[in-house]
């Protein structure tokens, strides 16, 4: 393949995707890779209609927000939801849906490029840009030599860096940036990894979630993550004591 469109962490924001979907370079992709956390959100039955839609140009990895979706729609989570809307996100899928993120692997490996949502082993394992090389050498382990790309999202920062010899690329996040504003995602090809924003006017894409969800919280949900924009200093600071390990 020699242009693959990483979507990481859309979380059920469906006018996000559908802005990521009509860029350009996205739609000439050889294949778009969707890096986990796909469907928790206030649109989740609608962004995987969306998804499924496209075929097989879509390669598939879980996150930890889609296991959780599975277990909760099947009655076997246990312990405090990690949102409001993960419940509710859970019960609008159909059995169709949740048949589908149930099986999803947690890798999935192009060439040498190996994808994921949080880290190779874990799928809610945080590091961030700035974990010392320690830490990443930990999270690591028993990688094998022949990968030399790791692509990843979880923490919804966008950074490529290199990481003794290997390359690593967060794509962000698609429905809930954090860091500046417009759903993230990345571009890979064979002259190197580009990150990308899409344009998206928020102001309208908050009008059709209030208006196409039946989310309870909607409202509430489109003031913190559309309107407003998380900057990558308060992230930071609020994820650095799961990062550390």
């Amino acid at each position: 393949m020699e242009r693959i469109a990483v979507l990481a962490d859309v979380h059920g924001v469906l006018p996000a995707l559908e802005a990521v979907l009509a860029e350009d370079d996205v739609r000439s992709a050889d294949a778009i890779v969707l890096a986990g956390d796909i469907a928790s959100g206030p649109q989740p039955v609608e962004t995987l209609d969306l998804l499924t839609s496209l075929g097989d140009r879509v390669v598939w990895v879980r996150g930890n927000a889609d296991r959780e979706l599975v277990e909760m729609a099947r009655s076997e989570f246990t312990g405090e939801p990690p949102d409001a809307v993960s419940p509710w996100a859970a019960q609008e899928l159909r059995p169709d849906q949740v048949e589908l993120l149930a099986p999803l692997p947690t890798t999935v490996t192009i060439g040498d490029v190996l994808f994921c949502h949080a880290t190779p082993r874990d799928d809610e394992e945080m590091v961030l840009v700035d974990s010392p090389i320690s830490r990443w050498a930990e999270v690591f382990t028993g990688l094998s030599e022949d990968i030399r790309t790791v692509v990843c999202g979880h923490t919804h920062m966008p950074f490529a860096r290199q990481v003794d010899r290997r390359l690593v690329v967060n794509a962000g996040s698609v429905g809930m940036p954090y860091g500046a504003p417009g759903p993230s995602w990345a571009l890979l090809t064979p002259d190197g990894v580009q990150l990308r924003r899409a344009p998206l006017d928020a102001v309208k894409a908050a009008e059709r979630i209030t208006t196409e969800s039946t989310y309870p919280g909607r409202q509430e949900w489109v003031e913190e993550y559309l309107l407003t924009n998380y900057s990558d200093t308060e992230a930071l600071e609020a994820f650095r004591p799961r990062a550390e390990g």
